[in-house]
């Protein structure tokens, strides 16, 4: 019971201190990383035509490219972490399809 007590006390501590968040909002990440780029450059938000090749490519395959950068996009496409980049591309599918 004395080890159930510490580990509760211990995963609290975390989530109060932020080491431990929820898993990040792909539109978040888009409105704060992506999007003003994609509301300027290709392939732009809402173009379905244009995101279909890319999406045909796979969620890992898309995330992979965001990751590593590609033309003029720089890596990570400002996100900060894989996580991130991951959610961003996730929301952009969906919201491309």
């Amino acid at each position: 019971m004395k080890r159930v007590t510490i580990l509760v006390g211990a995963l609290a501590a975390l989530v109060l201190s932020g080491q431990l968040a929820a898993a990040p909002s792909g539109k978040a990440v888009y409105d704060r990383a992506c999007s003003i780029c994609h509301k300027m450059l290709n392939p732009k938000m809402g173009d379905q035509a244009a995101w279909a090749p890319l999406i045909a490519q796979g969620v890992d395959a898309l995330t992979a490219s965001v990751i590593k950068g590609k033309g003029a996009m720089i890596p990570r496409g400002g996100a900060t972490t894989d996580e991130e980049v991951r959610a961003a591309v996730e929301y952009l599918i969906r919201q491309n399809k």
